[in-house]
């Protein structure tokens, strides 16, 4: 049977009510759609019962994750081909369902199922977290979930991210080096914060401690860094100490609503916020704004998603919900501004810096396709093929204005309404 790869293409094509714009390639050597296409691999049989038993972008993971489906030729090509069919409409089980009432789209399911093989549902990738989506955001939920993403395993991180380990958007200008561009963004946060020698700095998710060494050896300030992982940490601390900064650094594993030594004179979170949730949003805002001494500044640095015209029927991304980052939530960005303004910011500046995401992931996939054997050595062949498929749809979502990313520069403004803000601060630009 050496027609298997028409059959798919026929199928899906009345799935989706268009044609396929890939080549598709299956396991029995059949090939069908454009010969010049980069192309959608199916390895096995296995990859059909992985998306007949969960339809929709989690069965479509899973096949990516186990190496059952795989793509030939540019990733992003293929991504972006497919993003308008797939993942741009929402097909979720439901809207497969409606396309399945459809007479000749369920006699092409029957024969998929005879061509998929035993009924039995495969046991999903182990790199999966699995876990009821109820009391999201507690302490302990929080820190399950900062592991499972962060403590992947520190000498992976160095290959993906490079000598900088700055696990966020960079700062580009036309030239420069992943690392010039990741030590501009910090110095860029420093700068909105306006930081001085001898203020104290709090930062909160602090990563791998690159925010606040350079705080501390190029403003001279005083950082207290926080995070939920224990990896992390002991990276952190090291560097720290090579850096001959433990007089002025100290990295704690903590989380954030357990920090009492406040005021501090300025706060950074820079990627951290996607992971708080839109229940516990107010809370976190409430709980910075209450750490800051008046007159003090928050940089709060976050990933943003466009709004829908009914909030309520949002949905966590399933693929980044399973596989990367569990509970984590994006929000729109007046949603953030919103929020910070309830807890008594005042926000000052907003800033997006979209393109430059797009630009700082291509460098990520990079790095991870350059030394992908020791990547996989490192951890999994599944858990290198998630890396790969999050940061290269991630910059395509970027590049595309489906995400974006902020900076917002908010104050615990004090009762004289003094800001401290020159009158055109956007001096920091250079």
């Amino acid at each position: 049977m050496a027609d298997a790869a028409q059959r798919l293409r026929s199928l899906a094509e009345q799935v989706l009510g268009a044609p396929l714009p890939v080549r598709l390639r299956a396991w029995d050597g059949s090939q069908a759609g454009p010969p010049d296409a980069p192309a959608l691999v199916v390895r096995n049989r296995r990859a059909l019962r992985r998306m007949l038993f969960k339809p929709g972008e989690l069965g479509l993971a899973r096949a990516w994750v186990s190496g059952d489906l795989d793509v030939e030729g540019d990733l992003y090509t293929v991504l972006d081909a497919m993003a308008g069919l797939v993942w741009e409409r929402g097909e979720d089980a439901r809207t497969l369902r409606q396309a399945v009432r459809d007479p000749a789209v369920r006699a092409a399911v029957r024969d998929l199922l005879r061509l998929a093989g035993p009924p039995v549902p495969p046991t999903p990738p182990r790199e999966e977290m699995r876990r009821p989506r109820r009391h999201l955001h507690t302490r302990r939920t929080d820190k399950r979930a900062i592991s499972h993403h962060y403590d992947v395993g520190n000498d992976f991180y160095e290959i993906v991210l490079g000598p900088s380990m700055v696990y966020s958007c960079a700062y580009w200008d036309d030239a420069g080096t992943l690392e010039t561009a990741q030590r501009d963004k910090l110095e860029l946060v420093c700068a909105k914060l306006g930081l001085k020698e001898g203020q104290r700095l709090l930062d909160v998710g602090c990563g791998w401690g690159s925010m606040a060494i350079h705080a501390a050896r190029e403003h001279g300030v005083s950082v207290v860094g926080v995070t939920l992982s224990q990896e992390q940490a002991a990276y952190a601390r090291k560097r720290v100490a090579d850096a001959g900064l433990t007089d002025r650094v100290e990295i704690r594993v903590q989380d954030y609503r357990d920090v009492v030594d406040g005021p501090y004179d300025a706060i950074s979170s820079i990627g951290m916020a996607e992971h708080v949730g839109a229940e516990r949003y107010l809370e976190y805002a409430r709980q910075l704004y209450a750490l800051l001494k008046p007159g003090g500044r928050l940089l709060n640095h976050q990933i943003a998603r466009r709004p829908q015209r009914d909030e309520s029927a949002y949905q966590v991304d399933e693929f980044i919900d399973s596989y990367v980052f569990p509970d984590g939530e994006l929000a729109p960005i007046g949603t953030t501004v919103t929020q910070l303004e309830r807890a008594g910011f005042e926000v000052r500046d907003v800033e997006s810096i979209r393109e430059h995401y797009a630009r700082t992931l291509r460098r990520w996939v990079a790095n991870l396709e350059d030394d992908w054997d020791r990547a996989v050595g490192l951890t999994s062949p599944g858990r290198a093929r998630v890396w790969l498929l999050y940061m290269a749809a991630s910059a395509l979502a970027f590049e595309r204005n489906r995400i974006g990313v902020n900076q917002v520069l908010a104050i615990r403004t004090p009762a004289s309404g003094a800001s401290g803000l020159a009158l055109r601060p956007r001096t920091w630009h250079g």
